[in-house]
């Protein structure tokens, strides 16, 4: 799933999409965040931020948290229904979206959230592990898990001769 009006155009180079991403999956206690290595082919936790629940996402956080692991680019979760049509919560990633690339001039996609969570329950729950008190580890797997999604989604573009939106 693609990004909104709020993007940045699609550098010309196939491979332009390669590069260190940040994916924000946003909850509504916690923003899951990932990055990968500066090849763009990596993904890997990268923590969280705590949100107070009911206020806008924390911006300045999150650009200082993008500044310090060197993300070149953005991946913010799209929250989407099963058929593809946007929550309630869908317009506030739309937001922040737009926000992030009007800010830094960086790559913003926005990419189909559905079931990251849930995926990253299972996984650690087939590690035999316990997600109780680890919330914030299990919103840092869902942001890792949309992010290797969006590499996929601009692997199969630029692969298919579409470009990429980032």
């Amino acid at each position: 799933m693609s990004v909104a009006d709020a993007t940045i155009p699609p550098p010309s180079a196939p491979d332009a999409w390669r590069r260190r991403w940040l994916a924000i999956d946003l909850g509504d206690k916690r923003i899951g965040l990932a990055t990968t290595d500066a090849a763009g082919m990596i993904a890997s936790p990268a923590g969280f931020l705590p949100r107070r629940e009911g206020k806008r996402p924390p911006l300045m956080a999150l650009l200082a948290r993008a500044e310090a692991l060197g993300a070149e680019g953005f991946v913010v979760g799209l929250p989407l229904d099963s058929q593809g049509e946007d929550l309630p919560r869908a317009a506030e990633a739309r937001r922040l979206a737009h926000e992030l690339a009007t800010r830094t001039g960086r790559p913003t996609e926005l990419v189909d959230e559905r079931f990251t969570t849930a995926a990253a329950h299972r996984a650690i729950q087939a590690m035999a592990g316990s997600t109780r008190g680890r919330k914030g580890d299990v919103d840092a797997l869902a942001a890792t898990i949309l992010l290797q999604h969006a590499m996929r989604l601009f692997e199969q573009r630029t692969s298919h001769g579409e470009g990429t939106d980032a």
